[in-house]
């Protein structure tokens, strides 16, 4: 037989559910501005119906609902969202830092400008003309030493500048190193926390939020794959379980950073300083991973998409035999570019003869022993301070003879795969073996130029793809202040509706137990 209070106990239960639910959407409501917040929802579920089947159930004609209750607390999200999320995010970061190294790169080269190396050398060519229509002039030879200093020094200009932007590279590597570390430590003590919520049958829904921001951050350095694992006990089937977290490289193998709930790894580079093993000291040949528990290492290349990855190729990295990346690749057409001009100059220069008819044109600048580093160690021979040995004729004996002046003037346009005359030393092996010192410097800004415009067009690129992803992400997850006001009156009506079943029920019981059975009045 039915309870009398049958009524009261269902309007009951749709007053707590309700009520519930009025505070969730409160708490919706107060994170709206929450970054990373996720809007929860209550799910409703019926409540076992009466009688239930047995043996000895009442005889009535059939089972009658008992009411709702609150089944589970969990938040809105789409796991696909996130996926395409960070996967955009990954790009995004890449190309971030790639176009950042390149801007940085220009702002140094500064071309085309007044002040460049181009046009620092075009005054150096034009004043060696100018010598060859008065080779005799001491201002017109004081000129030609000046140029000659000024390119000289823009050359050191920029090398050290180039270098020192590198080395800020390399501090930056280690401070993204660090946040790796960091992201990862944290999603380690996320996933233990969750490990002793879950198995009680509760839903963490703000571990989960806080775990899912730290994957977004962790995304932009390195490309990375999760897979969940259950925590085991009571868990809800709605339970997100606890993460591995995975590096993956360019060819899809994946390297485990976070082990669950039971370990992490720490990241280092490779070759590295000894007083500080994240910092790296020369060109990067892999990555070391090292587990904070067993202390065992694991190498990887460095070729997990990201912030990193962008970082390490403008910094310098091992390939083969060879070092690679931005800043050592313009270095290198540097060097090439002042060692080449410096011999070539040096040679030509010693074909001809200074003011004293006797002597034949030494060293115009410092002979450089070595290709690598020239662009720093290019220097004024010291036999240019006097300023008579600057060998402007062609002829001994003819002081006023500015032929060579000119051909000096035409180095410019020496063609490196077929060098005529002066006959070039055999013992000189010159690094830029097609084309000329012009459209050698040319080909390497130009190639800067077409690099920042590709980078700065695909970081755009990303850009709005991840912004595309983040708004739908928005539509699903993210907490609409008019949805929520529209579920706050659709609850509260619900639970006056539940209230004003319990009154029409508490007058039916009044009636009966006050109205009912009072006889000999």
């Amino acid at each position: 037989m039915r309870s009398t209070f049958h009524g009261l106990e269902v309007a009951k239960r749709g007053m707590f559910t309700q009520q519930s639910a009025l505070y969730v959407t409160g708490h919706n409501i107060a994170n709206a501005n929450t970054p990373g917040y996720s809007r929860q929802r209550v799910n409703f579920v019926q409540t076992e119906p009466y009688p239930p089947a047995s043996m000895n159930r009442p005889q009535i004609p059939g089972q009658m609902g008992t009411g709702v209750e609150a089944g589970s607390i969990e938040r809105v999200r789409e796991s696909f969202l996130d996926i395409q999320y960070r996967g955009e995010n990954n790009k995004l970061g890449y190309w971030e830092a790639r176009a950042d190294a390149l801007k940085k790169m220009e702002d140094i080269m500064n071309e085309p400008s007044d002040s460049g190396l181009s046009k620092t050398m075009d005054q150096f060519w034009q004043a060696l003309q100018d010598l060859s229509v008065n080779p005799e002039n001491e201002g017109a030879r004081s000129v030609v030493r000046q140029r000659g200093l000024a390119v000289v020094e823009t050359f050191h200009y920029l090398a050290d500048s180039l270098t020192s932007i590198q080395n800020d590279f390399a501090n930056h590597i280690n401070v993204t190193i660090k946040e790796i570390n960091s992201i990862a430590e944290q999603l380690y003590k996320i996933n233990q926390q969750i490990g002793e919520i879950e198995p009680h049958g509760y839903l963490p829904n703000d571990l989960y939020d806080e775990r899912d921001r730290l994957l977004d951050q962790l995304s932009n350095l390195v490309n990375i794959k999760i897979e969940a694992k259950p925590s085991g006990g009571n868990a809800l089937k709605v339970a997100e379980g606890i993460y591995d977290v995975y590096i993956v490289d360019d060819t899809g193998n994946q390297y485990l950073l976070v082990g669950g709930n039971q370990s992490y790894k720490t990241l280092s580079i490779q070759p590295s300083n000894a007083a500080n093993p994240e910092t790296p000291t020369g060109p990067v040949t892999q990555l070391v991973l090292k587990d904070v528990t067993t202390n065992s290492t694991t190498n990887i290349p460095f070729t997990s998409s990201g912030k990193l990855k962008g970082l390490i190729e403008a910094y310098g990295y091992v390939d083969g035999p060879d070092v690679k990346g931005i800043y050592p690749e313009m270095l290198k057409d540097l060097d090439n570019l002042a060692y080449s001009f410096a011999k070539r100059f040096n040679e030509v220069h010693q074909q001809g003869y200074t003011l004293n008819p006797s002597n034949k044109g030494g060293l115009f600048f410092e002979d450089l022993s070595k290709l690598a580093g020239a662009a720093k160690a290019i220097q004024l021979s010291s036999n240019i301070d006097d300023l008579n040995n600057i060998a402007a004729s062609s002829q001994q004996n003819e002081p006023g003879n500015g032929l060579n002046a000119i051909k000096l003037a035409n180095v410019k346009n020496s063609n490196f795969a077929n060098l005529q005359d002066p006959v070039p030393d055999p013992s000189i092996t010159y690094p830029i073996t097609a084309g000329t010192l012009q459209s050698y410097y040319e080909g390497m800004i130009g190639k800067l130029a077409v690099d920042a415009q590709q980078a700065n067009r695909l970081m755009n690129n990303s850009e709005v793809l991840r912004q595309s992803v983040e708004e739908r992400k928005q539509s699903v997850s993210g907490v609409s202040l008019d949805e929520e006001m529209t579920n706050m009156i659709k609850f509260q009506h619900a639970y006056n509706a539940a209230a004003r079943t319990i009154t029409a029920i508490d007058e039916m019981l009044d009636k009966i137990i006050n109205g009912m059975g009072v006889v000999g009045r």
